[in-house]
């Protein structure tokens, strides 16, 4: 009774939306011109941006507007001049920015940005769930933000666009990380990571079997490095071998298998995610002391507190720390240590959106005919959408369905 109750009123939200769309037809493109702005980050040491010059391009070309806070490419090594040169405008006064119709950015905004913002703006960003708090959440349900997570984007294949594509490139970037610091330039070992015809290969130990391990032994067995892989899923494992095409070294976390293997290694990556809360920490502080003197770890799950006792948080600048004799790279972004790369991966997956947007008539359309989108949006004119954010606050939830029949 209740499922049929929530068709039938879906099926009522689906077709009011369908008018506002034919509406806009009839006025031209101009009516379904965007207005988008690109403030600069002010995150620590976030480089990324989350559209490129030839993404504006095509924005411009669709007929949408571009305002660029000057400077918001720099980090990704994209000038003002470039994007300029490509149709956006360029301003050195924030407020103009976020003026703005739709706000597209990398990290949340901060208390202040969130103050500058107009009611009923679209804002696209991260949202950051382990850095989240209520007071951040009422702010924009204040303004009445319609907000869409970027985490929580799904495409048509109901994979995680965005968590897919930064989990590959920070996979593949900790095996190059992990072959710069066994150099003896930056004081390690002197090794170069892989192997070549009559000297062994170096040991890779990978902990967790999803993207990023995947894309971290799939990135070290091409250069030649003998790759284990532990995970406490079977499915999993099977499932990455499967993917990597080649039988490689895997095991569930038997703590005997895996302390042996850390402790004759010379890099071991974690990567081990948890759905909720704090990472699992499986790697002890009296193993870490037993590996091999200038030996790597590398944490990629520091940003959720770690998988290795003996991690601490580290930064861009100011990289890695020894304990033990043990070189530890434990940086949460990793990447934004090739924000251009990343740039050009996000801008992938957000340049569509924007332009479905406009062509449709508005983002209730696009985030009606688009579950994996609908599923990123979090607040909507002044209602918290998200069951997860109003579980954990215990604020008031709305179904994002239901409120799209009452407003038509």
């Amino acid at each position: 009774m209740a499922t049929g109750l929530r068709e039938g009123m879906a099926s009522i939200a689906q077709k009011g939306l369908l008018q506002p769309k034919e509406t806009l037809a009839e006025t031209g493109k101009k009516s379904n011109s965007l207005y988008i702005g690109l403030p600069k980050e002010i995150s620590f040491q976030e480089n990324r941006i989350a559209l490129t010059p030839l993404s504006v391009a095509l924005l411009v070309n669709n007929g949408h507007k571009v305002v660029l806070e000057s400077g918001a490419g720099n980090g990704a090594n994209f000038s003002d001049r470039d994007y300029s040169e490509q149709g956006a405008i360029i301003t050195y006064n924030k407020k103009e920015v976020f003026d703005a119709d739709i706000i597209v950015k990398i990290a949340p905004p901060t208390p202040e940005e969130i103050a500058i913002m107009h009611k009923g703006q679209t804002l696209i960003s991260a949202l950051q769930m382990g850095n989240l708090d209520e007071a951040y959440l009422k702010a924009l349900l204040a303004k009445k933000i319609n907000a869409l997570c970027f985490e929580h984007l799904r495409d048509e294949g109901n994979v995680l666009s965005v968590v897919r594509a930064m989990s590959e490139i920070v996979g593949a970037t900790t095996v190059f990380i992990a072959a710069e610091y066994l150099s003896s330039v930056t004081g390690g070992k002197g090794l170069m990571l892989g192997g070549f015809t009559g000297v062994p290969p170096t040991e890779v130990v990978i902990l967790g079997a999803g993207t990023v391990g995947e894309y971290a032994a799939r990135t070290a067995l091409s250069l030649g490095a003998e790759v284990k892989v532990f995970d406490s899923s079977i499915y999993r494992l099977r499932r990455l071998q499967n993917n990597l095409g080649s039988r490689v070294f895997t095991s569930v976390m038997q703590p005997i298998v895996l302390g042996k293997a850390i402790t004759t290694c010379d890099v071991v990556i974690g990567a081990i995610r948890a759905k909720h809360g704090r990472s699992p920490c499986v790697v002890m502080d009296e193993t870490v002391s037993r590996m091999k003197p200038n030996s790597v770890v590398i944490d990629v799950s520091i940003d959720q507190g770690g998988c290795f006792e003996t991690s601490q948080v580290t930064n861009h600048k100011d990289p890695v720390f020894r304990k033990y004799d043990v070189i530890h790279y434990c940086v949460p972004n990793i990447a934004s240590r090739v924000p251009r790369t990343a740039s050009y991966a996000l801008t992938n997956i957000f340049t569509p959106i924007l332009v479905d947007i406009g062509d449709m008539g508005g983002l209730m359309n696009v985030v009606w005919s688009k579950p994996g989108i609908r599923e990123a949006l979090y607040t909507y004119q002044g209602h918290l959408t998200s069951k997860d954010l109003a579980n954990m606050f215990n604020l008031p939830f709305k179904d994002i369905e239901l409120l799209v029949v009452s407003n038509q």
